[in-house]
């Protein structure tokens, strides 16, 4: 792997490529590694034979669904590349990899109208504290000014935007730009390097104008820029490129360029500033945690994958050297053999005999590891920070479509979520589902291809079931009795019961009111399990709540009566007395909380009273200019497509988490379809 280099003194580093589906960071990374010599022939979305979208799933859908990695050189440094997902749904990959990342570059369009998509992005990584560039892409197809694109873009960040570079425009096309720093003036060449000319007349004043603002900018965190400025001394070259450098790895700016993926232009430039203004991997491992100094290799997993060669750990080295053959030890002390290190390049592994601090390399055949896991050699340190895990807003019901393939689920499953985990699995007792949850529907459909791919399970999906609940209105008194006799000893048991409805939240209640032994006491705890097991599945078919039952009177026989009797007893009553009590559905109503941008907080509240919620009242989000938190009760049978109307009505932007809040009767049609599907699940 990569060593450090004299020339440009940082060693090996690791940049993500981040931001919105569609604003070409996949055409971006092609870019490149065509740019920089790894790749002889650039690839494209449309021939489907990009680095970035390498896997089957990718390729079948147009679109990134995980981290791709891929590695080069330029002038003498080297870099790995970490193309991350734009879609909202494939989020959780693009978090995994922020954490072993030195920088990342926000790739967007030059569309105003889009701004609103990159501020969850630029907040988050604000909020880590990631040095990040914005590389506006596409800027041969932009339609307006730059500075009204970037008074668009600034409410998203939280950091001041510095323009580094001016477009040159010729009949309505952006056609070149004027390097703000270096102060000279490009014309882009189609995939090829951008020529050097005099600074266009035309385009002078905007240079002079723009400049100043970069450095004032720059001045707001270096009081002797401040002071050049204020006595008109133009600051040397380097100064400039030091408080660029400077700033961008303390957090305090985001630079701004631009060029075309697709066309090549800009790229090298983009390439110069990440060489000369990324910090070093020393930053990245203090940001995660990982203090003090060592030669032991400490590395943190960023991405879990499955293949035909088995299983590798992408993973970043923060520390020492790592060799191929070295025991690791997780943080909690479990211990693994690194078999095979390899270097990647979309799916393609090539083995390397070792990497060092700064490199990003795939480890080979660590089965108990997962992703967000620290190792290192000898003894377990502290673990680093783990990323974020986001809660899931989509969800729906699997099984295998061949039921011999039944005994394969559990594993797949397992796999999968190792690969992504964004994913949640669940098995649910009381309906007998394996529910899947995730970020969209796109999401699950996507780990639902790969499963098949990889582990030939083709799986089917159906809507979960929702968790109804059911109670009664009115009391009742009924007796319960079991008698048989079929030769030998008999079965006897005899109760009475009162049952009656609870406050709700109540839960249920047992009460033992037997007096003068008519009921012998070992049989009691029977009667109550007989109670307890009935409840399971009530008069409409679903788990009863709130409901209290004493035990009031009842007989037994010396010799036929028996445990297993009176729990029949205790059944047969509650089924024939809860019918008389009224019985009626609960359905949960979940708390949720949705974050929107402001704009469209009235149309979201319209989606919320549409799926029959109550809306709670509405307020800014904490620490999001421009957005609002929409608070709300709405029930979880309504859940299943909100995520789907949110972003639809927000460009992908909003989302939600929610909670149960309690529970609430359900009548007329609604309870009526529920109570039918429920009958119909138990009689298949």
């Amino acid at each position: 792997m990569a060593e450090t280099n004299d020339k440009g003194g940082h060693g090996p580093r690791c940049v993500a490529l981040v931001g919105p589906q569609g604003s070409g960071k996949t055409t971006l990374l092609d870019s490149i590694l065509w740019t920089t010599g790894k790749l002889t022939r650039k690839g494209s979305q449309a021939q489907k034979n990009t680095v970035g979208d390498s896997s089957a799933e990718a390729r079948e859908r147009l679109m990134s669904v995980e981290i791709t990695s891929a590695s080069t050189a330029y002038l003498g440094d080297h870099f790995t590349f970490l193309d991350c997902p734009g879609s909202i749904e494939f989020q959780q990959e693009t978090l995994n990899a922020l954490a072993g990342v030195d920088a990342a570059v926000v790739v967007a369009e030059p569309d105003p109208a889009k701004a609103a998509l990159l501020q969850p992005l630029l907040k988050r990584l604000a909020d880590l504290g990631i040095p990040h560039f914005l590389f506006i892409n596409k800027i041969d197809k932009a339609q307006g000014q730059i500075r009204e694109l970037l008074a668009a873009l600034q409410p998203a960040s939280a950091r001041p935007l510095v323009l580094r570079q001016v477009p040159i425009w010729k009949d309505g096309i952006v056609t070149g730009f004027v390097d703000l720093a270096l102060e000279r003036a490009f014309v882009y060449r189609e995939h090829a390097a951008s020529e050097v000319i005099a600074i266009p007349s035309e385009v002078a004043d905007r240079e002079h104008e723009a400049r100043y603002q970069m450095l004032e900018k720059l001045a707001d965190y270096d009081d002797h820029l401040m002071e050049e400025l204020l006595s008109d001394i133009e600051p040397p070259r380097d100064e400039v490129f030091a408080d660029l450098t400077r700033e961008l790895a303390d957090g305090k700016i985001v630079p701004v360029l631009m060029g075309s993926g697709e066309r090549d232009n800009g790229v090298r430039r983009l390439l110069k500033a990440l060489r000369h203004e990324v910090p070093d991997v020393s930053k990245a491992a203090l940001r995660q945690g990982l203090t003090g100094h060592g030669e032991d290799p400490v590395v943190q997993i960023v991405k879990t994958l499955h293949g035909a060669g088995g299983k590798l750990s992408l993973a970043r080295v923060f520390r020492g050297i790592l060799k191929d053959g070295a025991t690791l030890v997780r943080s909690d002390g479990v211990e693994e053999r690194a078999s095979g290190l390899f270097s990647m390049m979309g799916e393609k592994a090539t083995k390397v005999p070792g990497a060092g601090a700064g490199d990003l390399v795939a480890i080979g055949r660590l089965e108990k590891a997962q992703t967000g896991d620290t190792l290192t050699a000898h003894r377990a340190i502290k673990a680093l920070k783990r990323p974020e895990v986001l809660p899931p807003v989509y969800k729906f019901a699997i099984k295998a479509a061949n039921r011999n393939d039944d005994v394969k689920l559990s594993a797949a499953i397992a796999k999968l979520r190792e690969e992504d985990t964004g994913i949640v699995f669940e098995q649910v007792a009381e309906t007998h589902e394996a529910v899947l949850s995730g970020q969209g529907e796109v999401h699950l459909r996507t780990a639902l291809a790969r499963a098949e791919r990889k582990f030939g399970l083709k799986l089917a999906t159906q809507k979960s079931h929702v968790g109804y609940r059911e109670t009664i209105r009115n009391a009742t008194e009924q007796r319960g009795r079991h008698k048989k006799q079929s030769g030998g000893h008999g079965q006897f048991g005899d109760v009475m019961l009162q049952i009656k409805p609870l406050p709700r939240g109540g839960g249920f209640e047992f009460l033992d009111e037997i007096a003068g032994g008519v009921v012998p006491r070992q049989f009691i705890p029977s009667v109550e399990k007989g109670i307890r097991d009935y409840l399971h599945r009530g008069p409409l078919g679903f788990p009863v709540v709130d409901v209290s039952v004493a035990l009031t009177d009842g007989s037994y026989h010396s010799v036929d009566s028996s445990d297993a009797a009176f729990q029949m007893a205790a059944k047969t009553g509650m089924s024939e007395g809860m019918a008389n009590c009224s019985p009626v559905l609960l359905e949960p109503i979940v708390s949720v909380d949705v974050h929107t941008p402001s704009d469209h907080t009235s149309r979201i509240n319209q989606i919320i009273t549409g799926k029959r919620g109550q809306l709670l009242g509405f307020d800014g989000r904490l620490d999001w200019p421009g957005w609002d938190t929409v608070k709300a009760h709405i029930p979880e049978s309504e859940l299943q497509t909100l995520i789907v109307e949110l972003r639809s009505a927000t460009q992908g932007a909003a989302t939600f988490t929610y909670k149960f809040d309690h529970l609430a009767e359900l009548v007329g049609k609604l309870a009526e379809q529920a109570i039918s599907l429920r009958a119909q699940a138990h009689a298949a």
